[in-house]
Order: C-alpha cells, then structure tokens, then sequence
C-alpha cells in the first residue's frame, strides 16, 4: 500500500521496459519509411532486427527480486 499513485504493480528495474520500447522503435521504423527518410529495404531489416533483440534480451535479463 504504499505505492498508491495509481501505478500498482509497477517495477522500478529497466528491463520490464525492454519489450515497450521495442514497439517504439519499430513503430518510429515504420514512421519513417513511411515519410521515406528511409528506404523500405532499410525497414524490411531494421524491424525484424529490433524484435530478435527484444526478445533476446527478455530471455536472458535476469528475474528482479520484486516480481
């Protein structure tokens, strides 16, 4: 009870973030293909890259003692 700003279960440590702001940088990928700052080829790698590492990361970032 004594986190009660409205983010109950929230966690502190930096690897929850991992997969949020993946979808960032993906989305922002896509946005800029979109507005042809970059090619679709440079997308078609970026995106899939971004995910791999997302998930990898999650994979192997160790469990925090709150959860």
């Amino acid at each position: 009870m004594d986190n009660m700003q409205g983010m109950k279960n929230m966690c502190p440590c930096p690897h929850h973030k991992v997969v949020p702001v993946a979808i960032v940088l993906v989305g922002v990928t896509f946005l800029l293909g979109n507005w042809n700052i970059l090619t679709w080829n440079a997308v078609n790698t970026i995106w899939p890259i971004l995910v791999i590492v997302g998930g990898l990361t999650k994979l192997t970032s160790n469990k925090c003692k709150c959860c």
